[in-house]
């Protein structure tokens, strides 16, 4: 036996561990949603779930389900998604991401049904705050995709998404217009974007640690400017007007799908266009091919005359003005006020996302959908008093990036040149 037959015996036996991962998570996870949502869930119990509001064209009685029942039934078709895939990678073929996806879909379903139990709870409303607050996560997991694709290690995602939400606060409040405000966020953005180029790019400084500098200078600028300026001048400078609602015709009036998707501010509507324009942008046009190339091999890019570290600024900058638009959703879609530290991490997160959506437009929209579900079960549940802890609540959306990232993800590999910087030889 040569060392070569050596070499391939351990890397076959390392992927086949690795194949095997997905079922045997999957397989632990539905015997654990079994036992404890299942045959361990209140007897006698009824889960109710609303399905649609008072305005939509047609409405639906809430509905009760046996939550035993119910919880043992969703698990058993959860347990044989893990056998199919089981089987799937024992016949050496590719486990779809369907599979996955719809693992997650029964297995969250069968822990609301259980949490919720002898209780009601609107699912429009859920998937519609999921929505809300997973904007400011794929805002910022596109602008990071967009820096990573080109090369450049995009940390400082934290700071651009505060910095949009203080300008979007301020001008908003100056001018009495939400919409003028809106303009403010990405520009706003620009300014840590500009910061993060001009080391990176032009004087090659370790991305990662300017990135964790360029969030403390975002923290330690805005909540001086708070403290000193918004804070004693509230009413004229820290009060912007909210986005409205802007519901579509027909659309806003489908069951369930009009008021999650179609009753939104024009922040949630510009997050749909950003996400199909970014898609068909790196995918299918030349300027795409071109970024991808000097985010994948440089070298290559600059022997067919791509100046390297020109199309580096420029994603760079746009992938900063993208995620300081997401800050507005702060200021002007939600709190309706600027706050010290508002964003509360959610840069990190939004950074999560875009590795667990594969550096991916529509990937990271996915993944942000996931935290954002995440984060307002904590909140629906918070309000309930269902049997879990208030703390474990509070934690819920920062496991799900933990396991997401660690455990879905695994060894996918980003762009190769990120993350190092381009001297032209």
């Amino acid at each position: 036996m040569t060392a070569t037959d050596v070499l391939v015996g351990d890397v076959s036996t390392v992927s086949a561990k690795r194949a095997y991962r997905l079922p045997i998570v999957l397989g632990a996870f539905g015997l654990l949603s079994l036992v404890v949502f299942g045959l361990l869930g209140p007897a006698g119990a009824t889960t109710t779930f609303g399905l649609s509001t008072s305005t939509d064209f047609v409405t639906f009685d809430p509905v009760e389900l046996p939550t035993r029942t119910t919880a043992v039934i969703l698990s058993v078709v959860a347990l044989l998604l893990a056998a199919y895939s089981y089987l799937r990678v024992r016949q050496g073929l590719k486990v779809g991401t369907w599979v996955t996806g719809l693992f997650g879909v029964l297995w969250v379903l069968t822990f609301l049904v259980w949490a919720v139990a002898d209780k009601s709870t609107s699912l429009v409303s859920l998937l519609q705050g999921s929505l809300l607050l997973a904007v400011p996560l794929a805002f910022g997991a596109l602008g990071g995709l967009l820096n990573e694709r080109a090369g450049v290690v995009n940390i400082a995602i934290e700071g651009q998404l505060l910095t949009g939400a203080f300008g979007a606060a301020v001008l908003g409040s100056v001018t009495g217009n939400a919409y003028l405000g809106l303009v403010a966020a990405p520009v706003a953005g620009l300014l840590i974007g500009s910061m993060l180029a001009l080391f990176t790019v032009k004087y090659s400084v370790n991305q990662i640690i300017v990135g964790v500098v360029l969030n403390v200078f975002a923290v330690g600028l805005t909540s001086f400017l708070f403290s000193s300026v918004l804070k004693e001048n509230a009413a004229t400078l820290n009060s912007p007007p909210r986005l409205p609602s802007l519901p579509i015709p027909l659309l806003s009036e489908i069951p369930i799908l009009g008021p999650v998707l179609f009753r939104q501010s024009i922040i949630v509507y510009l997050l749909y266009i950003a996400v199909a324009v970014i898609a068909v942008a790196l995918f299918r046009t030349r300027w795409g091919l071109r970024v991808r190339a000097v985010g994948e091999y440089p070298q290559a890019a600059d022997t067919v005359g791509i100046n390297v570290n020109k199309m580096r600024w420029g994603n760079v900058l746009l992938g900063s003005a993208v995620a300081g638009l997401g800050g507005a959703f702060f200021t002007l879609g939600s709190v309706g006020a600027f706050g010290q530290e508002m964003t509360a991490g959610k840069g990190y997160i939004a950074l999560a996302a875009m590795i667990l959506g594969r550096w991916s437009p529509v990937g990271a929209l996915g993944a942000a959908l996931l935290f954002g579900f995440a984060d307002k079960l904590q909140q629906v549940l918070g309000v309930l008093e269902t049997p879990i802890p208030n703390q474990f609540m509070l934690m819920l959306p920062y496991i799900v990036t933990i396991f997401a990232v660690a455990g879905l993800v695994g060894r996918v590999r980003g762009p190769a040149a990120a993350g190092e910087p381009y001297v032209k030889g």
